[in-house]
């Protein structure tokens, strides 16, 4: 008998059902959070090119914030993932309350040092402006600063429902976000005409009413993981040091991609406005294809930190495999259906020839770099997150980064190199992917992820 039960076969954690119940509500989320900043661009346009300017250069910053709140909240989903998966209940809530502190602290901290230092930083960054630009840029900046607690406090409540296998929330979080976002901006862009000062109200409303939202769900008794007595502050500085285990590394790889990315674009603007157009108008195609993939890393992060909680290291790479699939199938048919009507989509903006044969090329690149390499280079790398691996993700991402995607686009598109312009950009994105998926599965094949301890 007891041989009997030993070889019985394990339940998996998480069946089919569970699967397209955490990964649909993820998917939508993502194409609704995509809305949320062009909401304030889009809007603002009819403000002026300066009210436009503005808010175009402080969501580069704010980006870059939320960057470091999605970096913290998955180290905190993936700290509660293994604890409901080991069963735990009492840590993955003590947990929770310490995800909370911490973002409230790092929000309260970015918030100060954006309100009393915004003008140097906007100076440092970006340089000299003009004066009805740099107004606009203030404003807006003052008042989306003010709604970094806000934006940290729903970024590690959204976190922690994923972690509990319930994306619904977040999704609904989302929608409601964007409809208080598009209201609120309507009636004090085009009502009262305040151009970036009614975007920037848009944004901090929908952000306080997403925090609220979701902490008088997080208190729900329904929920596993019910978060209470925030007020009676307790310090659990073991799980604090778990949680920045995996958020140090994640930040500081999500803040250098940004920096990355800056650079890249500075190079892009000494090809001409019409590189400059046709690289935004790709970019925003691109992200759509790219949404089930990033839906896919997310609930990838709640599966298998739930599996290593457990014990569970066959389940984890089985899940691994599956999900990682799952991704190759979703972007697969996405970047082939715009590798072929790549001309069609550019068609549909308002670009010059020039631009749109620049913009449809580039798209092609990304379309095959989408299709073989993609899923292992973002989707992958989430698994080995889950299960403690972050300094090793970190490390590839910055090296591979760096070294491939920021200095072979010099290579490749500048003419003391290949002379490839735009393309030569692009490609070197892709000659990216290509390192992060070899080394990420090389890690993943020989197994390492599966001995590190995380609680």
């Amino acid at each position: 008998m007891p041989a009997a039960v030993q070889n019985a076969p394990v339940r998996p954690l998480f069946s089919r059902n569970d699967l397209v119940r955490l990964i649909l509500p993820l998917v939508i989320e993502q194409l609704l959070l995509m809305t949320v900043g062009m909401a304030d661009t889009v809007m603002v346009t009819t403000s002026g090119e300066a009210a436009v300017s503005g808010v175009s250069l402080v969501d580069n910053i704010n980006t870059l914030i939320i960057q470091v709140f999605s970096a913290l909240s998955t180290g905190g989903a993936v700290v509660v993932s293994q604890y409901l998966g080991r069963e735990d209940v009492d840590n993955a809530k003590s947990a929770s309350k310490q995800l909370l502190y911490a973002m409230t602290a790092l929000s309260v901290l970015l918030m100060a040092a954006a309100l009393i230092f915004r003008q140097h930083i906007l100076s440092l960054i970006f340089g000299r402006v003009e004066p009805a630009v740099m107004d606009s840029a203030l404003i807006y900046f003052l008042l989306t600063a003010a709604a970094y607690p806000f934006m940290g406090v729903y970024n590690a409540g959204a976190a922690l429902f994923r972690a509990m296998g319930n994306s619904k929330v977040s999704m609904f979080c989302s929608l409601i976000i964007n409809v208080i976002n598009i209201v609120v901006n309507a009636v004090f862009i085009y009502g009262f005409g305040m151009g970036a000062a009614g975007a920037g109200i848009g944004t901090l409303v929908s952000r306080i009413a997403a925090a609220v939202i979701i902490m008088k769900l997080l208190n729900h008794p329904d929920h596993v993981v019910r978060v209470e007595g925030l007020l009676k502050f307790e310090f659990r500085g073991a799980i604090i040091r778990r949680i920045l285990f995996i958020g140090i590394p994640n930040g500081l790889e999500n803040g250098m991609f940004q920096a990355g990315k800056l650079l890249v674009l500075n190079l892009i603007t000494t090809f001409g406005t019409s590189a400059v157009a046709a690289n935004a108008i790709a970019n925003s195609i691109a992200g759509v294809v790219n949404v089930p993939g990033q839906a896919l890393g997310l609930a990838i992060i709640t599966v298998i930190g739930r599996c290593m909680g457990a014990g569970e290291q066959g389940q984890a790479a089985r899940y691994t495999k599956y999900l990682v699939g799952a991704s190759y199938l979703c972007m697969g048919l996405l970047s082939a259906g715009m590798f072929c009507s790549a001309h069609l989509l550019v068609t549909l903006f308002n670009l010059t020839p020039q631009a749109c044969a620049m913009a449809a090329q580039v798209l092609r690149v990304c379309a095959v770099g989408n299709l073989l390499f993609w899923p292992m280079s973002f989707t992958l790398p989430n698994a080995l997150r889950a299960a403690g691996d972050a300094i090793f993700t970190m490390a590839v991402s910055l090296s591979s980064m760096f070294v491939c995607r920021v200095a072979l686009s010099y290579v490749f598109a500048c003419s003391w190199g290949l002379g490839l312009g735009l393309t030569g950009v692009w490609l070197a994105m892709v000659a990216d992917w290509v390192v992060r998926a070899a080394l990420f599965l090389t890690r993943w094949l020989r197994g390492k992820w599966r001995r590190i301890k995380v609680i």
